[in-house]
């Protein structure tokens, strides 16, 4: 007697029966029969490890739709085998929402790499963008039509579009023009129902949710339909660091007052880090800026706002906004922006992360004490992000991002690991420690101020 059919023979055979296109095995569908093209389709976009380990549950198999049929077709054979999809546009989700499933004993990832067409109308002052391309290949496709067009998302240029705008997608023009969710003018998904549905077919309620109501959850993002935002020509950034020695914490202490209120044009975010051999670290404080306009108005402007930071025009560079994305993300000096149509990130890691949003400043004394916590720890990163500007002009129901006005910044807290052996709980529960410890004494410290 034959053996049954599998579940990935089952699931081939319902998409071929039910889209336009028949999978390409070789190319478009992997299992784990085949462990080694599995696990590069596992990682290929994978952000972090630590969900890539052995331990981590796997899926029964990876899918890479060609067309929106196929993606149709993933919905219906998911609903008609009873195995459980995730959705997968860049797989920058910190915990790995996308390709890792601890609820269901099966389930299969949906992968949209193959899905990363771009259509950049500059008559229209708008894009048509697929779910499967990076944030980084959108920018250029728009810097490749014109110099003074850009949009308003994230700072990591191998973000895919699909989840990150479902998240808000906010970067460092967001105090101009606000998040790119706030900045998009009607999309194509695939509800429930393996139905392909456009602004008007799925109503207002549906098209507001999927502007920052979080990924997969109302349906399968197919396209976004983007605004284009106006740039200058040439825009300024510069990075400034300062560590404990040179007056870091008073500094930080400053930012916090003038971070959410300064010009909107101008974005400073920090990158606060140990630094230094063992026996001898310090904390460094990295201030990284994106200025809409000349380095001459920037410098006059930090002059009478935030002196404290000693900017001079000798720490700025003017550039083309693409060069800029290119800055902000980390690359080096004298990239060529077509590096950005690779969709790759600069780096992976093992690392456990949090977010919090803060309302009023941080006390001297609690950063004092965030120091000694963040010594304690192998290779911890902070990176605070203002708000302000158009993000507190929005109001927080016009999509479901609600942190607009009365947010100051956001917090990204980092903890990395380079080695796959080097066990995680450690690291875990320093990030717990420290997110309670952070929360008390903040909170202590306020209350005996107030």
């Amino acid at each position: 007697m034959a053996a049954p059919p599998s579940i990935q023979e089952n699931f081939v055979q319902c998409v071929n029966r039910n889209s336009d296109i028949p999978i390409a095995l070789a190319s478009s569908f992997f299992t784990p029969n085949n462990i080694s093209s599995f696990t590069t389709a596992l990682s290929s976009t994978a952000q972090n490890l630590r969900y890539l380990l052995p331990s981590a549950p796997k899926p029964a198999f990876i899918f890479f739709p060609v067309d929106e049929s196929q993606v149709q077709s993933s919905v219906m054979c998911s609903k008609i085998l009873g195995i459980h999809l995730r959705v997968r546009s860049g797989g920058h989700d910190y915990e790995g929402l996308s390709y890792v499933s601890e609820i269901e004993s099966h389930f299969f990832i949906v992968d949209l790499a193959k899905l990363r067409s771009i259509n950049v109308d500059i008559e229209d002052n708008s894009a048509w963008i697929q779910a499967g391309a990076t944030i980084g290949e959108v920018y250029y496709r728009i810097a490749e039509k014109s110099q003074i067009h850009g949009f308003p998302a994230g700072l990591c240029s191998s973000l895919g579009v699909g989840g990150h705008i479902t998240g808000g997608a906010y970067g460092p023009m967001m105090r101009r023009y606000g998040l790119g969710a706030d900045n998009v003018l009607d999309a194509k998904i695939v509800d429930v129902n393996a139905r392909i549905l456009d602004r008007k077919a799925m109503g207002e309620d549906h098209f507001w949710a999927i502007r920052g109501g979080g990924g997969a959850s109302f349906g399968i993002i197919l396209w976004w339909k983007i605004k284009l935002v106006p740039v200058p020509q040439n825009v300024t950034v510069f990075t400034v660091t300062k560590n404990l020695t040179e007056g870091a914490t008073k500094i930080l202490y400053k930012w916090q007052q003038i971070a959410d209120k300064i010009d909107d044009n101008l974005f400073i975010r920090v990158i606060i880090q140990p630094a230094g051999a063992k026996g001898a670290r310090t904390i460094t404080t990295s201030y990284n800026a994106l200025f809409l306009g000349h380095n001459y108005t920037l410098v006059e402007l930090m002059q009478k706002q935030f002196p404290e930071l000693g900017l001079t025009q000798k720490d700025c560079t003017e550039m083309s906004w693409i060069k800029s994305v290119l800055y902000i993300a980390g690359f080096p000096s004298g990239t060529a922006p077509e590096v950005l149509l690779q969709g790759k990130p600069l780096f992976k890691n093992y690392f456990k992360a949090k977010s919090d949003y803060v309302k009023e400043p941080i006390p001297e004394a609690a950063l004092e004490g965030l120091w000694k916590r963040l010594l304690t720890e192998k290779s911890p990163l902070t990176i605070w992000n203002p708000y302000g500007g158009m993000m507190s002009r929005i109001p927080e129901s016009a999509i479901p991002f609600p942190h607009r006005n009365g947010t100051l910044f956001k917090i990204q807290w980092l903890t990395l690991w380079q080695d796959p052996k080097e066990d995680a709980k450690p690291h875990v529960e320093w990030m717990r420690t420290l997110y309670i410890t952070w929360v008390l004494m903040f909170r202590g410290i306020r209350g005996k101020r107030t």
